[in-house]
């Protein structure tokens, strides 16, 4: 057999596709290997300082150390609101790969609302951590701890909650805090402020929260792969807020709220002389520690939709008609026009006649002849229907304005009113409707448009006692920084002067004393303290029963009562105002003098406390008692 013949072509050409083959297996390879030093290089040279950044940042954190808030004191150095060590529970969304797998588990390990949770989450926007829950008790704390690796993200963090050592008390004064909006963090006055941060939302606390907020530190932490703090880099510590003091004698404040217990109303008292307000009471009343821990959404509503307004501070915010408080205007109006003289006597029969309308005396058959000193005294609304008929509403505006009243007094609180003084250029801006006569006859006993609040007409009735000057309202005494220097610290301002003479001045004074002596006020008088004053009964509706039992309470009228104290020398102005409790003289009255002598009592011995001892009179007691008007 013949050995096979090899083809010289066939061996060369299979060479040929081999090395072919091999040169391009080497030009991919060299490709290949091409791109992963230019990526390297891209990665290591030219990107790397980008790469290194974002593994540090993938391993550390940089956490938001919020500021201790500065506390608040009354005139005393009593505590009011300070800060308080709490543990939150906190979640960085950024680090939970199962959102609803997370939810399931804190519900199941701490019971919290799913709902809840589930909207917090949904309505955070931005990288920051989401606050789930405020005040961890230490067996929560415990718990999320010892289940640290199925709660990704989750973290227990050490952090101060405002208190109100005392609760409700002074709340109006000195509100509540609350977490900033993104619309509030917005704002110019909080630019700077990290989310989360938590500020003044009412009283005090927000007029004053530049001083109150001190400022955020920060802490850098490197994390492991589940967002669970391993150690800490670096610190910047927060600087602590400073402290402020008010006016306010809690002591005085304590019992101003004791004394209107359930009843919806304010008390108001300041010191003449100077301006400081030493009570500012508003009830119904809420509790600041409930708001500045958080409430739940139902909560807030019932809240805001409580008909007896709560949130509102009465003693700013309540708007009034005077009554025969205002009298004390119409009177000093009177007598410096010369409208009327001192000693002038007009005949009050229990109505006057004006065009077709009667307009009556609260007494039924009147006081008879009655001058300056006795109209006062008696509360005659015939004397002073004719005087405001005689001076018009235009000048009994000017008069008011005198007073201060129509504008806001200057207290550092928020959302002040400023009631109402009527004048014709008033109505017919307003209304586009001229003035008619009739309608100043109702203006001259404080009643139709003319509107008041209680820290004005505690104003006036001060100008009163200081002998026509009155200084500007205010509840800050101030700021003192955390080394004890006072940073900021109030002195008494003059803003309103009386132009009354001096005698007729003295007139009105007198007469005011005999309200309370032989008046509308007897319930007033105390062996303790001479005390000068005014009763007033703001009538709500027209139209009421003849009995005030048969007359529902929302009908009834209010109840005012302003006075000083001493005579002499006067050291606290008060009003007090009862909504819907009938006659100033009865009601109101008893109040103030309770206070009054409390504050006298507290010159003599200042670690005493009373109590609130006034029982409410019965409403024939009110009745009978308070016949005498006003």
């Amino acid at each position: 057999m013949k050995p096979a013949m090899t083809d010289p072509g066939f061996h060369s050409t299979g060479l040929a596709d081999v090395q072919g083959r091999l040169l391009l297996i080497r030009v991919v390879v060299l490709i290949i290997v091409g791109l992963l030093v230019v990526r390297l290089w891209q990665l290591q040279v030219r990107d790397g300082d980008y790469y290194r950044n974002l593994s540090r940042d993938n391993r550390t954190r940089s956490v938001v150390l919020h500021p201790v808030r500065g506390s608040i004191y009354d005139r005393n150095g009593i505590l009011l609101a300070n800060s308080v060590p709490s543990f939150n529970l906190y979640v960085e969304l950024g680090d939970v790969p199962d959102r609803e797998a997370l939810t399931g588990k804190l519900v199941e390990l701490l019971s919290l609302d799913r709902s809840e949770l589930t909207k917090t989450m949904n309505a955070h926007v931005g990288g920051a951590p989401v606050r789930l829950k405020k005040g961890v008790s230490l067996k929560e704390a415990a718990i999320v701890e010892s289940y640290r690796l199925d709660l990704p993200g989750v973290a227990i963090r050490p952090e101060f909650q405002r208190n109100n050592p005392e609760g409700a008390y002074a709340a109006h004064v000195l509100g509540y805090v609350g977490v900033a909006s993104e619309e509030q963090l917005a704002h110019e006055a909080f630019q700077g402020l990290p989310t989360g941060s938590v500020i003044g939302q009412y009283g005090v606390e927000r007029s004053y929260e530049q001083a109150l907020q001190g400022r955020a530190g920060r802490k850098l932490i490197e994390v492991d792969a589940l967002g669970h703090e391993k150690r800490v880099i670096s610190v910047d510590k927060p600087h602590v807020g400073n402290d402020v003091y008010l006016t306010i004698d809690f002591r005085l404040q304590k019992l101003a709220e004791d004394l209107l217990g359930e009843e919806a109303g304010a008390i108001v008292a300041l010191d003449p002389q100077t301006g400081a307000i030493l009570t500012l009471a508003s009830r119904p009343s809420f509790d600041p520690n409930a708001l500045s821990h958080g409430l739940r959404a139902a909560v807030w509503n019932d809240i805001l939709q409580d008909k007896r307004h709560p949130l509102t501070n009465r003693a700013i915010q309540g708007q009034y008609p005077p009554g025969s408080t205002f009298k004390i205007i119409m009177a000093a109006a009177a007598l410096e026009t010369h409208t009327i003289e001192l000693t002038e006597a007009v005949r009050c029969g229990g109505r006057f006649r004006f065009g077709r309308r009667t307009f009556r005396d609260w007494k039924r058959y009147g006081h008879g002849a009655v001058d300056l000193h006795k109209a006062m005294a008696q509360s005659c609304d015939v004397y002073f229907y004719r005087i405001g008929h005689r001076l018009g509403v235009d000048t009994i505006a000017a008069y008011a304005k005198q007073f201060g009243l129509g504008e806001r007094t200057g207290v550092e609180l928020p959302s002040e009113r400023t009631g109402l003084i009527p004048s014709s250029e008033w109505k017919q801006r307003t209304r586009g409707e001229p003035w008619y006569p009739g309608e100043t006859i109702s203006v001259s006993i404080g009643q139709g448009f003319v509107t008041v609040t209680p820290l004005q007409m505690a104003n006036v009735i001060g100008m009163i006692a200081n002998n026509g000057m009155a200084f500007q309202p205010h509840v800050v005494r101030g700021v003192r920084g955390r080394t004890g220097e006072w940073i900021e610290e109030r002195s008494p301002a003059e803003a309103l002067h009386l132009t009354l003479p001096a005698r007729q001045l003295e007139a009105i004074q007198a007469s005011l004393a005999a309200v309370v002596t032989e008046g509308t006020a007897q319930r007033a008088e105390s062996s303790m303290v001479q005390v000068a004053g005014k009763t007033g009964t703001a009538q709500v509706v027209s139209l009421r029963s003849e009995s005030e039992e048969d007359t529902p309470k929302q009908f009834r009228d209010h109840a005012w009562f302003v006075a000083y104290a001493p005579f002499e020398h006067p050291s606290i102005a008060v009003a007090v105002l009862l909504e819907h409790m009938g006659h100033g003289g009865s009601s109101a009255a008893p109040l103030a003098k309770e206070l009054i002598e409390a504050h006298v009592s507290y010159g003599v011995d200042d670690h005493e406390r009373p109590q609130a001892s006034l029982a409410w009179p019965s409403d024939t007691m009110m009745q009978r008692e308070t016949r005498r008007g006003g």
